[in-house]
């Protein structure tokens, strides 16, 4: 593919993304923020959401689903995206608050954070298939909006930048979890250190893989005894 087919593909992508908002702004809308989450799944460490109002007039190239992009990808668009956003906050919510509520309410709580912190106020707001309420204006939870909708796609980047570079702080705490390989999911080293050194303070108790329930199936010569 030439270089100008490469553009003009990415420049049809990037509209594409941006359509919901578009829709939105002929509603009315004119700042509108995108919100998305990263570490919901995790089995250690925070949840952090991140705000994003970007400028509309200002569509960075690259911006996708943070999932879909590496990691180098990752840093340099979110610096681009805090440079060219009307307004951006990330917020975290610690362990021991995902284990006295659960992880769907923490998350709320650090999405609600991060657009409250919001400087301007956004107008509406696009959060990734989570539901918020009396925030003052219309929120639309929109499932798979981090592919969906570039608001959140940017919104995605920071989220998931922020966990990874808290993630590597928390290695240099602990580290015979290997946090910085794994950022906290539930990969096969981080399981076989969990069997080995238990839980750490930064684990979420409450979930299954981190500490077992005593009415879990248990295993005795390859077979489940329930």
């Amino acid at each position: 593919m030439t270089t100008l087919a490469r553009l003009i593909a990415e420049t049809c992508r990037l509209r594409l993304l941006h359509e919901l908002e578009e829709q939105l702004g002929q509603w009315g809308y004119a700042r509108i923020a995108g919100v998305d989450e990263a570490g919901r799944g995790c089995l250690a460490g925070p949840v952090v959401a991140a705000a994003v109002i970007p400028d509309p007039r200002r569509l960075l190239p690259g911006v996708d689903d943070s999932k879909q992009l590496t990691p180098e990808e990752r840093d340099r668009l979110a610096l681009a995206i805090r440079a060219t956003a009307l307004g951006c906050c990330v917020c975290e919510v610690a362990p021991e608050t995902i284990d006295t509520y659960n992880i769907l309410e923490a998350s709320r709580q650090a999405m609600r954070r991060a657009l409250a912190g919001l400087n301007p106020r956004p107008e509406c707001a696009v959060i990734d298939a989570v539901a918020l309420v009396d925030l003052g204006f219309p929120c639309f939870p929109v499932v798979r909006g981090d592919q969906i909708s570039y608001a959140v796609a940017c919104a995605s980047i920071l989220a998931k930048v922020e966990r990874d570079r808290r993630m590597i702080e928390l290695d240099r705490e602990y580290p015979q979890y290997g946090f910085a390989s794994h950022k906290g999911y539930a990969a096969p080293e981080h399981l076989r250190a969990l069997d080995a050194y238990g839980p750490s303070p930064i684990h979420r108790l409450t979930f299954r893989s981190v500490v077992p329930r005593l009415d879990d199936p248990v295993e005795s010569d390859g077979m489940v005894l329930t």
